[in-house]
């Protein structure tokens, strides 16, 4: 198997200087750096700019003093360590706290700190809880990302999944076709675990974050190739942001690309506002419109993607701004009563978040 080089010192980043690099440390002492040889390769040293470099190259902007660690607040949704359960039908385990390399832009961000353990080596309380709950179909394993585990612990894990009758769909939320896609079409046996467990009535699926449509080389289209070609069901999610494809144009291209390689478009995210993370944020009404644009540029197939933001309420589909109010609608929600519940509010200009929402808070503290 092809291995990328992997880098987990900035100082060691042959296409910057000297002077940025001290620079850089002292900002990867706060949040880690972790990227490849391969991955690296894509960015485009002479652009201060390019949307690839900021990405996963360290940036002054995460000392800003900004938002949460835990945006959604996932620590509530956990049943047993390394197991959260938010949405009826779903669970979601914790795998791995590693990433093929750690996008700068991340709503775990906690997991860049040595401090913050969520994942589990051992998953067996999570399974066993799974295995308990009967109306859990669906179940999502991530991190970190899902493809970092050995092929072997992979192996193991689906195997316990597929032991348990009500498990209907196993999602592998994961970057690695863009940072690393050999690991995936070079791995035979991983190939082989995905075709024998993902049958005409029990998918897998992959759900690839793939946020700019430079980052689908031809060592991508042929990872997704050779997973659809092993049953897998891929499809993919990004957030929306800025100055990486805050461009209807990129967003609109991005869409084409995933189509035109079989990949099915799901989210757009909204930011969350997680600290470290402020000069990715985009407010509302900047994003709806680039949202919108894109999807004019693109097929009905690229339309399908919905902008949604994942707040500690539920899944949040963002609909529309228009006259100073913005229309939203519950796509999932903790609370079986809120489900599919439509909201209008007011939007200041600089709303980024469902927080920011005058009422919102107040609202809450009712419910």
């Amino acid at each position: 198997m092809t291995l990328p080089k992997y880098i987990t010192d900035v100082r060691k980043i042959g296409n910057i200087s000297n002077e940025e690099k001290k620079v850089l440390k002292r900002i990867a002492e706060k949040f880690v750096f972790r990227a490849n040889d391969y991955y690296l390769s894509l960015i485009d040293w002479e652009d201060p700019n390019d949307p690839i470099r900021r990405l996963v190259i360290p940036n002054k902007g995460e000392l800003k003093e900004y938002g949460y660690w835990d945006a959604s607040n996932e620590e509530a949704n956990y049943v047993v360590p390394g197991c959260q359960h938010k949405y009826k039908t779903t669970a979601l385990l914790m795998v791995s706290e590693v990433c093929g390399a750690y996008c700068r832009y991340c709503f775990r961000k906690r997991l860049f700190r040595n401090d913050v353990k969520e994942a589990q080596a051992d998953v067996t309380p999570g399974i066993e809880y799974i295995r308990n709950h009967p109306e859990i179909n669906n179940v999502l394993l991530t991190g970190g990302d899902s493809l970092i585990l050995s092929t072997k612990k992979i192996r193991s894990i689906v195997e316990e999944l597929r032991s348990i009758p009500h498990v209907k769909i196993i999602r592998f939320g994961s970057k690695l076709p863009a940072f690393n896609p050999m690991r995936i079409y070079e791995d035979e046996e991983l190939l082989r675990i995905f075709k024998e467990y993902s049958t005409r009535d029990r998918k897998i699926y992959l759900m690839a974050h793939i946020n700019h449509p430079r980052e689908i080389t031809e060592h991508t289209r042929k990872a997704f190739q050779a997973l659809m070609d092993a049953g897998v069901v891929v499809m993919n999610q990004t957030p929306i942001l800025k100055g990486i494809n805050d461009d209807p144009e990129v967003l609109g291209k991005l869409l084409d690309e995933l189509s035109w390689a079989g990949v099915a478009p799901y989210y757009f995210f909204q930011n969350r506002p997680v600290a470290g993370n402020s000069d990715f944020v985009l407010p509302f009404e900047k994003v709806v419109q680039i949202v919108e644009k894109a999807k004019e540029l693109t097929s009905g197939l690229g339309k399908r993607v919905r902008y949604v933001m994942s707040h500690e309420t539920g899944k949040i589909e963002i609909l529309a701004v228009q006259n100073g109010e913005i229309y939203l609608r519950y796509h999932q929600a903790k609370k079986p009563e809120d489900y599919g519940r439509f909201m209008v509010y007011d939007c200041p200009k600089d709303a980024a978040w469902f927080d920011d929402l005058p009422g919102v808070k107040e609202q809450k503290k009712l419910g």
